[in-house]
């Protein structure tokens, strides 16, 4: 697994938002960009950390940052977890998990003891 480290830049994707559009990192282009990865919508763990990121939004937009929430999930449940949350940042479908292994997240659950 290839995993990014600080200052390597970010790999080229497209994939489709919460409405089915593409979304490239290139589209992007003079922004930061906040890219994180969570595994499925609606699970309490991953509600948390995007009720966060949506209630940081103004912050955020102030230091010139767009967040886009990367998951496994189809489309059409994207869609869904923004409405019930009222989430104000762009969700989209790495339903192949593609572009988890192009940022090196992608890979087997492991667990400790201890």
């Amino acid at each position: 697994m290839n995993t990014l480290t600080a200052g390597t830049a970010a790999p080229a994707f497209s994939l489709l938002d919460q409405d089915g559009n593409t979304v490239s990192l290139a589209d992007f282009a003079g922004k930061k960009v906040l890219f994180y990865f969570y595994p499925k919508a609606m699970t309490p763990g991953c509600t948390v950390q995007a009720q966060g990121l949506r209630d940081t939004k103004a912050e955020l937009d102030a230091h010139n940052v767009v967040v886009l929430g990367v998951s496994i999930d189809p489309v059409k449940r994207l869609g869904k977890f923004i409405e019930r949350d009222n989430l104000n940042f762009t969700l989209l479908s790495d339903e192949d998990h593609a572009a988890a292994e192009l940022f090196g997240v992608w890979g087997e659950k492991k667990f400790t003891l201890g």
